[in-house]
């Protein structure tokens, strides 16, 4: 980490706590700054905010409110999550009070280099592959996972030195804000158009993805989704190298599918159905990763152990494992319609689908076609079990049952299964009626599938 004194004896607020607004203020305070964090949440029911004030930083919990902006503050590091409609953060701007996000404060202290991705799908699992490969039989420092992953950067940059690499997941929350922050490869996975609520229109929403791009130079590289002519057109602002991907075959000037194989310019990398996790989502995601791997000088061979190996990231079309020839895989991080489609597409096999959850008021025809291409087997637990059990009964899948808990529902989908079959955890529903997270249900379904294959009870 850079040694810097801009930030001494300053005053400076960190609005909105979570991990990142905590991991924000202790750097701050070890930078020199003289730190006040404002957090919604009463103090009482703070422990972040509780641990702040223990360790000399002031703070202010239970709202937001504006007369906080004449306390003098010279910068606001805001939590992504907080709108730029909120009253405090149009009252700072009204008084030209900057405002960054918690990777660009992490930016300025950085000694190494950074990758940053986004993008509307697959950022964590690009980000994931890219530190494998980036990491894999590195002859110098070390690549480290950062950002919107789960892993606050202004945490791992304090670890960071001169020959290490920072491989930043950056959402359009946190790019919003962007001043300094310029990533040496940036990503950009494919965009869409989510979070409209936030940001109030597409354009806004582009705009703020593209900010990934903002101050890179001719010396920097953009690596860009090439099987959208309006992403294409999008590349055409920066002032980076671009170097695009496809899976179209669209392109031979970046990484690409042709056939059955992934490639990178003209090279053969390795084929498509060698990659561990399923789905041509995640052929995508490989030739984003591939591209920044050979950038940096990765061999092909390190490349393709970590496409081989890596199994998925946790909750997400996770491999979990193979066991008298059925594979099992955790998809708990589905909880809309959407994701389970994606995942039910993911396979050739056939599926005993284990799904049901939070009643949030919908039905779900949209998977009846989904439900007759891939389903075999459905077992539905959860407050939508008798929605999805008409929705498989109209699709024609032979084999509905009925389970409690996914504890219960595994065994139940071993004994419907056959050899050759995926067995698939892919909700369609958030975990709230039965469980405190998608993370929670989906490591019961890890340890369900490791006591069947203990021979214990389940």
């Amino acid at each position: 980490m850079k040694d810097i004194t801009d930030y001494q004896d300053k005053k400076i607020l960190v609005l909105g706590l979570a991990k990142s607004g905590v991991s924000a203020a202790r750097l701050l305070q070890k930078l020199g700054a003289l730190v006040t964090v404002n957090d919604a949440k009463p103090f009482d029911e703070n422990p972040d905010a509780q641990e702040l004030l223990e360790d000399g930083i002031k703070v202010v919990t239970g709202g937001h409110p504006l007369t906080l902006l004449d306390e003098g503050f010279e910068l606001i590091v805001k939590n992504p999550g907080i709108p730029y409609t909120n009253p405090i953060i149009k009252g700072a701007l009204s008084k030209k009070i900057p405002i960054i996000s918690e990777p660009e404060l992490a930016y300025q202290v950085l000694s190494g280099e950074m990758i940053g991705i986004t993008g509307s799908n697959g950022k964590t699992t690009t980000t994931t592959m890219i530190q494998l490969m980036l990491d894999e039989k590195r002859p110098a420092g070390h690549a480290y996972l950062a950002g919107n992953i789960g892993i606050p950067a202004t945490t791992v940059v304090q670890k960071i030195q001169s020959q290490d690499t920072m491989v930043t997941e950056l959402s359009s929350f946190m790019l919003a804000s962007v001043t300094t922050l310029k990533p040496h490869i940036a990503v950009i996975t494919n965009i869409f158009s989510n979070h409209l609520d936030w940001h109030g229109t597409r354009e806004n929403y582009v705009r703020d993805k593209m900010h990934i791009t903002k101050n890179q130079t001719e010396k920097d590289y953009l690596v860009i989704n090439w099987d959208n002519p309006e992403w294409q057109h999008l590349s055409k602002q920066t002032k980076a190298q671009v170097v695009p991907f496809s899976r179209q075959d669209l392109t031979e000037d970046g990484a690409y599918q042709k056939g059955e194989d992934l490639y990178f310019k003209g090279e053969k990398i390795i084929a498509a159905s060698d990659i561990k996790v399923p789905g041509v989502q995640n052929v995508e995601n490989a030739l984003a990763a591939i591209a920044v791997a050979k950038i940096e000088g990765q061999s092909n061979e390190s490349i393709v152990h970590v496409l081989e190996s890596f199994g998925g990231v946790k909750h997400r079309v996770q491999y979990v494992t193979t066991w008298n020839d059925r594979d099992f895989y955790n998809d708990s991080k589905a909880t809309d319609i959407e994701a389970t489609q994606v995942a039910l597409r993911s396979f050739t096999k056939p599926i005993v689908l284990i799904a049901g959850g939070l009643d949030r008021g919908y039905t779900f025809e949209k998977l009846e076609a989904d439900f007759k291409a891939h389903v075999k087997a459905i077992i539905l637990v959860g407050q939508t079990s008798s929605l999805l059990a008409e929705t498989a009964k109209n699709a024609g899948v032979p084999v509905i049952e009925f389970a409690h808990k996914v504890l219960d529902a595994v065994p139940l989908a071993y004994k419907a299964s056959d050899a050759g079959d995926v067995v698939l955890l892919s909700p369609a529903n958030a975990s709230w009626d039965q469980y405190k997270t998608f993370e929670v249900r989906g490591d019961e379904f890890i340890n369900a599938v490791q006591t069947l294959q203990n021979g214990k009870k389940a």
